[in-house]
């Protein structure tokens, strides 16, 4: 039987105020909150309501026998508080059904991986911690940011107590080998690695709305149909949350194919679904899998190449990465959170000059006409920050 393991990333991070050379040194904040609370009302009344909603609905509906995965980043759920406490009560509401499962991850969505294995564990800590607090759940379960995987990682996740591990289902590394197993990462024991099906995950999230797509339109018969047709012991349907009513508008059809879905699925004895938490609990390994490198599930490339593939962005990251020492000993609190926000993936994400075609969608959510306008501004914040820092953080 394949249980279908639906997972959803649920991000949204501090963006940057505009910020010119000449406003080093004034004191002007960072973050452009006004940009924050707008994009964050739009999408919360574009997906997260509705979607929210209707997955509860959903459950109710088929007898729990519909569930399904998050993972909310410390940026998200900070920007609930601020913004619609009730945007984060939707999702209690939702996780109260017992039908849904919660990941842990870096608390800013940053590259803190990169950064230091001390600094990955404070992060990940801090986000277990955040959880802890406002669902009452310990999750077993990590997924680094987008998914940014090797080795080494599934190595320190295990160290750090948890059961499973995401990755992304790239070729280069399965070989011969199906995405719709449970795999032992090299050098592990007891972590459990599951692994994105991208081709059927993608079908829904990017390519649902493409008129020229030979599997225009996608009804969820015939997508119930793909998912009853795959062999293994899983089916990982991972994406971001905004695929329902942001990236895919809710005139696409989206929200009516995923009220069907569960409906037709299950009309099928060899499906079922399943958190993910449950399937490391229920699946045993097949074999092993070597990832010697890091991956990611962005873009046709699935490295890090998104946030560290040209100069600007290897400049900003490097810069941000030797001010650790520094911060962390002036012991102030305030200091150290605007560094951690400036880890976030997404500011080196809008620095990226490569075409890919599955990266469109974040265009909705960046405020910069190229990425040396990004690059620049990010720059500029750094060096007001080295300022506040002290004569310790100038080059």
């Amino acid at each position: 039987m394949a249980s279908i393991c639906f997972y959803f990333q649920v991000h949204q991070p501090h963006r940057l105020s505009k910020y010119t050379f000449f406003d080093v040194g004034t004191g002007k904040g960072y973050f452009n909150q006004n940009r924050n609370k707008e994009i964050f009302e739009r999408v919360a009344r574009k997906c997260y309501y509705p979607t929210n909603k209707t997955l509860t609905k959903l459950i109710h509906r088929h007898g729990g026998a519909f569930k399904v995965s998050f993972s909310m980043t410390g940026t998200f759920i900070e920007q609930c508080l601020e913004y619609d406490p009730k945007v984060l009560e939707s999702f209690k509401k939702l996780y109260d059904t017992g039908c849904v499962d919660i990941l842990d991850e870096t608390y800013y969505h940053s590259l803190a991986y990169l950064i230091s294995p001390e600094e990955f564990k404070q992060q990940v800590k801090a986000h277990r911690k955040l959880i802890k607090e406002h669902f009452g759940h310990a999750p077993m379960v990590f997924r680094n940011t987008e998914a940014m995987y090797g080795n080494d990682i599934a190595s320190l996740a295990e160290k750090m107590g948890y059961k499973g591990i995401l990755a992304e289902g790239w070729h280069s590394y399965l070989g011969w080998r199906s995405p719709n197993y449970l795999y032992t990462p090299k050098g592990c024991k007891k972590i459990k690695l599951m692994m994105r099906n991208y081709k059927l995950s993608d079908d829904m999230s990017f390519r649902f709305s493409t008129h020229t797509w030979s599997e225009y339109p996608l009804t969820a018969e015939k997508y119930a149909a793909w998912l009853a047709s795959n062999d293994g012991q899983v089916v990982n349907l991972f994406m971001d949350y905004e695929t329902f009513g942001e990236h895919q508008w809710e005139e696409t059809g989206i929200f009516n194919f995923l009220d069907r879905l569960p409906m037709e699925a299950l009309k099928y004895k060899n499906v079922n679904f399943m958190t993910l938490s449950e399937a490391i609990k229920k699946y045993e390994p097949v074999g092993e899998i070597d990832v010697p490198y890091l991956s990611s599930w962005a873009d046709m490339d699935r490295d890090l190449t998104a946030w560290l593939g040209n100069e600007m962005q290897r400049e900003a990251f490097n810069s941000v990465k030797s001010l650790e020492g520094l911060v962390k000993c002036t012991g102030d609190e305030s200091l150290l959170q605007s560094w951690r926000k400036l880890q976030t993936s997404d500011h080196f994400y809008y620095m990226c000059t490569k075409w890919f075609a599955d990266g469109d969608i974040h265009k909705y959510f960046n405020d910069y006409e190229n990425p040396y306008e990004a690059f620049t501004n990010f720059m500029n914040i750094l060096m007001d920050f080295k300022e506040r820092l002290g004569p310790g953080a100038q080059p």
